[in-house]
């Protein structure tokens, strides 16, 4: 299972499509700088990446990365038919080893900044739910690559997007890494409910785990408590509202979830390095009146 951290999201490269003969062989390559997406409609493909042995049968797919070799392991055992695409990430990508774990991005603690940070899974390999979604996107993303228009390039992209989304919701997580899961559904809950009261006991509920469990996920996923993953998110939120709106003070503190102004500030100016007033004033220029010109002489 390999663990992509957005933003930024992946991006695609090229891609193209390509039949095998009983006893052809995908070409061994090694370090290609880009991931290596296989896709099998009919037949399949015996390969491994270094000393893993990845097999896509028809209906499956095979991931292989852009820092690895990768050889075939066996002929063609029948008249084989794949999609194949490349694609690249500047962001940052991990082996998510359950033995290892990778921690998830945490948000911002300063500055003006609205990114929140997530974590998206693709397996090496495995099956695919709806195989024929799949080739009608791989199928559109050939069509328009042949199309060099700023507008083809941005379908592109799309198309891709929605390749990898389904990628990502019709594989799991394996049972080692679930308490990643677990860690990123309480903190979409965290974000949906901001600006409501919090209980761990809420949370529990709607979570179906014991407070306790998701708040030791959250510690070893984000490195900090449900409860200080909300006060961050909520003073993300209030930086937007100081620099946007022209809001009181009091008033964005209430709209993003605090329930006492004092508190507010206290957690503003640890996370912050400032107050919010003086944050506000930090990304807003004052206003000057507009000079008269020198044709309007004065009465």
């Amino acid at each position: 299972m390999l663990q992509f951290i957005a933003p930024p999201l992946p991006h695609f490269t090229t891609c193209g499509e390509d039949t095998y003969l009983a006893g052809g062989k995908h070409a061994d390559r090694s370090g290609i700088g880009v991931f290596d997406l296989l896709v099998v409609t009919r037949g399949g493909l015996y390969m491994a990446e270094d000393d893993l042995p990845v097999v896509v049968p028809a209906g499956g797919f095979g991931l292989l990365r852009p820092d690895r070799a990768h050889r075939t392991t066996e002929p063609c055992r029948e008249e084989t038919h794949f999609y194949w695409l490349h694609f690249q990430t500047l962001g940052d990508w991990r082996e998510s080893d359950p033995a290892n774990p990778a921690s998830l991005p945490q948000l911002s603690e300063s500055g003006y900044s609205t990114l929140v940070p997530f974590a998206h899974y693709l397996p090496q390999s495995g099956m695919l739910q709806s195989p024929d979604a799949a080739y009608s996107r791989l199928r559109r993303l050939l069509a328009l690559q042949a199309e060099m228009s700023a507008a083809s390039h941005w379908r592109r992209q799309l198309l891709f997007q929605e390749l990898l989304l389904q990628l990502h919701e019709e594989t799991s997580l394996p049972a080692g890494g679930s308490y990643l899961a677990i860690a990123e559904e309480a903190a979409a809950f965290l974000r949906r409910h901001f600006r409501e009261t919090f209980t761990y006991k809420t949370m529990s509920d709607e979570l179906h785990f014991h407070a306790n469990y998701i708040s030791l996920c959250m510690k070893r996923a984000y490195g900090c408590t449900p409860l200080d993953y909300l006060t961050r998110y909520r003073i993300e939120q209030a930086k937007r509202l100081l620099v946007d709106t022209d809001d009181a003070v009091g008033s964005i503190a209430e709209n993003v979830g605090f329930g006492s102004f004092p508190h507010f500030v206290r957690c503003f100016g640890r996370l912050a390095g400032t107050t919010p007033k003086a944050f506000r004033m930090r990304f807003r220029r004052p206003y000057k009146a507009p000079h008269a010109s020198a044709n309007e002489a004065c009465p």
